[in-house]
């Protein structure tokens, strides 16, 4: 038996699978899915079986050996196999990055050389003419195989040495595949199967041996297993006489394998359905009839703030698990995932996992590993989730579809929303895209107008009302320049610096939303006009009050506050622009006492952070959230009565046609934070363009009269939904060799185009152009970490094959790629244009 192997080289040459031959021991255990370290030249690496077959093409004498399976069950089922083929062919990424991105990071593999010493050469021992380095050569016999890195640590001058015994073949060099994690491993006390015994071994024991007594009486009590610190924290006792029992032969001690849990210390309080509303059961009918028919259906699940729609997805998976079947939840932010987790554990139980990035690698890995297991039947977690290894998958649900968070910015560069859809019609299993504000491209499916694609089975489903009839809250729109007229500095208008101060009186809270962190969003010369910006990017710094330190929010770069302009040595340095930070230290100036939560990257860097700042607000331990992008969605406060968006021009003003449709976004999911209890909610948009169409129709709360005109505008710009995009980027140190080549790889997918016969956009009327090319042009952030970024941008209709040539045009650069150390990034379907 043969199998292919995709091996752990993610490059143009080795992007194919390979023949290698199963060795008969391991026949039972290679299957598709198996990772296997094969030796492949002169290293030995991780690969993963894509096929197992009978007849090579190639003589058999000449094809390796798999050297050993990695796993005793494969890591990915074939659906994953398949399902990587099809992410490699639709976003132009090696089949390898597909299927790493599968996997959790404890599996992605740490190959270590291993020094061993040669039987072939013992008898040339004698010859060796360095006695004093007898040391060194009996402790690499005694371990029979020891790593290059220990072997200096133990003997750090001897370096010269090891290379000359490797030289002269005394000492073998191998390469070994290791995983990045091993299984957690508790040390268990295991009492005797016959508890009779304890009571006479108590008897043996002398006045003296009075710890020992203590644990054989605890055990007899409690016959259950225990792990030593458990026990020895519980009755005060040390190992030593718990080794002392072990030795004598009355308890057993072994080492067992524990998971990580990362809720072991929460309860979560069952919940019981709630009865649905009207809205509620029309929704959850045709959703109901797909699970239970195992058809693949995607629904767009358009419902407004508050109106349930988070009962609907429990209620639909109780559904999926009553047939046996599995589901999977995605959230776009890990903001959301505590309370997220909280309404599911609360419901479903242990048959939970949650997956998302600030667990603990090792957590990340026994989640997995208890999917894998079938010890759970529900996942939430953020975008990689969607591979979560179940295989009786039934139901998929996407919350806040319409986030761009969805979209994975390294390679392999895949829209988790795109990826589920595909993943369910391999498994005829449904599809829930909920939303208050769903995207353009999804809408224009389900309306049943969307670019022609066979498998985009969409049906819209609409919940207008929020539960109770609770009315919307009213939206009031504040125009910036109009308070600045009347002589209002401050970055809080009366209207809502009055209304903070009510919600104060009245002990009820308030959510505020700047989407820009930092102090200042820039810091300039008042007397030159000097901005400080990165040195390695073309990007202005942001002052942080707390470190006192200006930050790159690209590259990561910092450097002091500068107390002088560093271009014309003036003292008048001043910040402009207002970040969250300086948010937060304007509302202790204006109400002294004020108790605020501030969210944002900078305070949400530690593990469990999201969870602790979002109960402490829940508990009312403080009277406002203020924070990012990330307090706008999905919370659910009863005693959130304000809303205020402090600029909401933030996304409005970025070079982005979906500009306006994120400004909607965003705007609509805050302003569903108030009022979604009793007491009624109020919201203040603050802006300078009060006019624009996006922001009337969010103070509307009207989704329609938004789509109407930005489908209108899509439509006469050529953008999405009525075109598709592929974003090209290159990227070099240079920017004339830069230049040079962005132009001939767009002269190169040109030539392409026409040998395919693909009629191109050149301002003929007469034609409807299946391509427009626009570029290459500087992108928008013209350079990065040092590296000069230029951009093409591909626009085409329906289905034109534009990403075979787009792969062909990259490979044509592959060499000079290599040679010039050039970078060239495809993005398909972008959701960021920077």
């Amino acid at each position: 038996m043969f199998a292919k192997v995709i091996v752990d080289v993610p490059a143009k040459q080795t992007n194919r699978p390979f023949d290698y031959k199963i060795p008969d021991v391991l026949l039972e255990w290679v299957e598709v899915g198996s990772r296997v370290a094969v030796s492949f030249g002169p290293r030995t690496l991780q690969g993963f079986v894509v096929e197992v077959f009978e007849q090579s093409d190639y003589e058999a004498s000449k094809i390796k050996s798999i050297e050993h399976v990695l796993d005793l069950e494969p890591p990915l089922t074939p659906e994953l196999v398949e399902l990587a083929h099809w992410i490699s062919e639709t976003y132009l990424c090696h089949e390898i990055t597909a299927l790493q991105v599968m996997i959790p990071g404890a599996l992605k593999a740490k190959y270590e050389r291993q020094l061993s010493w040669s039987p072939l050469r013992e008898e040339e021992e004698a010859l060796l003419s360095f006695p004093e380095q007898n040391q060194l050569i009996a402790h690499i016999k005694n371990k029979g195989s020891v790593t290059f890195e220990a072997l200096l640590a133990i003997f750090p001058e001897q370096g010269p040495w090891i290379k000359q015994l490797l030289r002269t073949g005394f000492l073998i060099e191998s390469q070994i595949v290791k995983d990045r994690m091993a299984k957690k491993k508790v040390l268990t006390i295991f009492p005797p199967t016959d508890l009779s015994q304890l009571a006479s071994q108590m008897e043996q024991l002398s006045d003296k041996a009075k710890r020992q007594k203590e644990i054989l009486q605890f055990l007899l009590e409690n016959s259950q297993p225990i792990p030593l610190t458990e026990l020895m924290l519980k009755l005060d006792v040390g190992a030593s006489a718990v080794k002392s029992l072990a030795d004598k032969g009355w308890v057993e001690l072994k080492e067992i394998e524990v998971y990580r849990d990362p809720y072991a210390n929460r309860s979560f309080p069952r919940t019981q359905p709630l009865l649905f509303t009207e809205e509620q059961q029309q929704v959850f009918n045709p959703i109901s009839e797909a699970v239970r028919a195992s058809r693949h259906q995607v629904f767009l699940l358009h419902g407004v703030t508050g109106s349930g729609k988070t009962e609907v997805y429990l209620q639909s998976i109780q559904q999926c698990l009553d047939q046996d079947k599995e589901a999977i939840v995605l959230v776009p932010e890990i903001s959301l995932t505590p309370q997220m987790v909280e309404r599911f554990k609360g419901r479903f139980g242990d048959k939970v996992a949650v997956l998302h990035s600030r667990l603990s690698q090792g957590e990340r890995y026994d989640e997995w590993r208890k999917i894998s297991l079938k010890q759970v039947m529900v996942v939430i977690g953020a975008r990689s989730a969607v591979f979560a290894p179940f295989t009786k998958l039934g139901l998929i649900i996407i919350d806040e579809e319409h986030e761009a968070s969805y979209k994975q910015e390294e390679s392999p560069k895949y829209h988790a929303r795109d990826v589920a859809i595909e993943r369910a019609r391999r498994q005829n299993a449904s599809v829930i895209l909920g939303s208050a504000t769903p995207s353009l491209e999804s809408y224009y499916q389900a309306i049943g107008t969307g670019i022609p694609n066979e498998d985009s089975n969409y049906k819209l489903l609409t919940m207008a009302e929020r539960v109770q009839g609770r009315p919307m809250p009213p939206v009031h729109i504040v125009d910036m320049r109009e308070e600045l007229k009347e002589g209002n500095r401050s970055m809080f208008s009366r209207g809502l610096y009055k209304a903070i101060e009510e919600r104060l009186n009245k002990k009820e809270q308030t959510v505020l939303l700047l989407n820009r962190r930092g102090y200042s969003t820039f810091v300039m010369c008042r007397t030159c006009g000097y901005t400080v910006g990165c040195p390695h990017c073309d990007i202005s710094l942001t002052y942080h009050q707390n470190s006192k330190r200006l930050r790159c929010h690209y590259c990561g770069y910092t450097e002091p506050q500068p107390h002088e302009c560093p271009s014309c040595k003036s003292e008048h340095i001043r910040y402009f622009g207002t970040g969250t930070q300086k948010v937060e230290d304007e509302l202790s100036k204006l109400f002294p006492g004020i108790r605020v939560i501030r969210m944002d990257v900078d305070t949400t860097t530690e593990k469990g952070s999201h969870e602790k700042w979002l109960n402490l607000f829940r508990d009312r331990k403080a009277d406002v959230l203020l924070g990012t992008q990330m307090v706008a969605k999905g919370l659910d406060f009863p005693d959130v009565t304000l809303v205020g968006v402090i600029a909401a021009d933030t996304v409005l003003n970025l070079p982005d046609f979906r500009a306006g449709e994120r400004t909607f976004q965003l705007l609509t999911q805050v302003a569903g934070r108030a009022g979604r209890h009793q007491l009624p909610g109020e919201v203040f948009i603050q802006t300078y363009t009060p006019e624009h169409y996006s922001i009337q129709s969010a103070s509307q709360h009207d989704y329609h009269a938004f789509i109407d005109t930005e489908l209108d505008l899509r439509h006469s710009r050529g953008y999405p939904p009525y075109y598709r995009l592929i974003l090209v980027t290159l990227s070099h140190e240079q920017l004339a060799l830069l230049v040079r080549t962005a132009e001939s790889y767009v002269s190169r997918i040109k030539e392409l185009a026409r040998e395919a016969g693909i009629i191109m956009y050149t301002g003929n009327s007469n034609q409807v152009p299946e391509l427009d090319i626009m570029g290459p042009v500087a992108s928008p952030i013209p350079r990065i970490k040092d590296r000069y970024r230029f951009q093409c941008m591909l626009k085409y209709r329906g289905e034109a094959h534009i990403s075979n040539l787009v792969r062909k045009a990259t490979a044509f650069f592959d060499d000079l790629c290599r040679q010039q150390n050039l970078q060239i990034s495809v993005d398909v379907d972008p959701q960021l244009l920077q």
